[in-house]
């Protein structure tokens, strides 16, 4: 009987995952009545899913706040651990997920002003950097080290210093290679990348900043890498690639003192030019427009663009989602793209065969089940950095959700 029982279970778990690619066929309603082979599983006792599994979660109430948006990882170096950055309306939160299953939230870091729906935060050295839109925030920093030795659980922190060279912002961007930060979206440089030493930590130093030459200086997010791929024009030299609303820009900025916009990328049925990832070996770029699904009425669209050659950067494809949904943020990991897709919650898609126009989803957890629409509701984030494999979805209306990629 046993036997018999292994072979079934081995069947229906192949099924599944070989339908997973094949999910959301319709562009609307309910997910798990639209699909009968791989979204009637429900993991984690309410979330439609294909190859995710849930692991656990924490409320926004629990937190003491009304709304998620942003996250981020850090690992303990001394001990690995892994905690969550889980960026609120009203603070930071940080989380202890060492047993995933149990995570333990250590508590807060208040915002150093007001409330606002956007938070962001990144990591540098053991330490976290934040920002935020509400006015005069500036950017706080916080040693990661302190949660080593939190013995009453939640607490209220305060940060080690703060940053007061600009007020709000939108997004910070760090690159751990060299030390230095890039809020962007503040009021200074036009909302360009506004640069900040944070070599030492503690003490951030104000390093000027970037307008660009293009049609729009305002970035609203920013990858800056180390640059080691195929342009051999620019190996090793730092390299910003802005997404300016209304395109995107592609600069060198190792001369802090005099960076330069290498060229600008605009593309078709532009809504509002988002957020995106290179892929690891830099060669591709996926970029994410937060409006086109609403404004123009096709499903959730990635554009992915060949950037061998950085003076003159070319469109490489579409990749059309499975649902009507609003792409926000996405990561890659590997031959993997993670994307926090609002109202569908995480998708994960295949992108080891990208260089012959071919990107399949193989994977999904749908953390706002009511519904597919065009909305700015469910998944905010993901973080999928982690070594231990957790992926946590930070979302608007439930706050944190820790899942794992199911093991074939």
């Amino acid at each position: 009987m046993k036997k018999y029982l292994s072979i079934v279970i081995c069947f229906f778990t192949l099924i599944s995952v070989i339908n997973c690619s094949n999910d959301d066929d319709q562009t609307t309603g309910n997910e798990e009545d639209q699909n009968t082979n791989c979204t009637n599983r429900i993991s984690g006792g309410i979330y439609p899913s294909c190859g995710v599994d849930f692991v656990s979660s924490i409320s926004l109430g629990t937190m003491n706040a009304s709304a998620g948006n942003d996250s981020w990882g850090w690992t303990d170096p001394s001990n690995g651990k892994e905690y969550v950055i889980m960026c609120l309306d009203n603070g930071t939160a940080f989380i202890d997920i060492s047993n995933p299953e149990t995570p333990v939230y250590l508590g807060k870091l208040p915002t150093a002003t007001q409330n606002s729906s956007w938070r962001d935060a990144k990591v540098y050295q053991n330490y976290a950097f934040i920002v935020s839109e509400a006015p005069d925030h500036g950017m706080q920093v916080f040693d990661l080290t302190r949660l080593r030795n939190v013995s009453n659980a939640p607490e209220v922190f305060s940060a080690d210093t703060r940053y007061t060279g600009f007020g709000n912002a939108h997004n910070i961007v760090i690159n751990e290679n060299n030390g230095f930060a890039y809020a962007v979206g503040t009021s200074t440089f036009g909302g360009g990348p506004h640069f900040v030493n944070i070599q030492d930590p503690t003490n951030p130093i104000a390093s000027g900043g970037f307008v660009s030459d293009g049609g729009d200086s305002y970035s609203h997010d920013a990858q800056v890498v180390t640059y080691n791929g195929p342009d051999t024009d620019y190996t090793g030299k730092e390299i910003l690639i802005g997404s300016n609303q209304i395109e995107i820009v592609i600069a060198d900025i190792t001369d802090k003192n005099d960076p330069k916009t290498i060229s600008t990328i605009n593309y078709t049925n532009i809504g509002y030019t988002h957020q995106g990832w290179f892929t690891e070996d830099q060669r591709f770029f996926l970029l994410g427009d937060e409006l086109d699904e609403q404004r123009v009425g096709f499903n959730t669209r990635t554009i992915v663009f060949d950037l061998e050659d950085l003076d003159n950067p070319k469109f490489h494809m579409n990749y059309t989602g499975t649902s009507p949904s609003i792409d926000h943020n996405g990561y890659v990991k590997g031959d993997k793209f993670y994307l926090a897709n609002y109202t569908a919650g995480l998708r994960i898609i295949d992108i080891s065969d990208i260089s012959s126009n071919s990107m399949n989803e193989i994977g999904f957890f749908d953390t706002f089940p009511s519904s597919n629409s065009t909305s700015f509701s469910g998944a905010w984030n993901v973080y999928p950095y982690f070594e231990s494999g957790n992926i946590v979805i930070s979302d608007i209306n439930s706050g944190f959700i820790l899942v794992k990629e199911t093991t074939p």
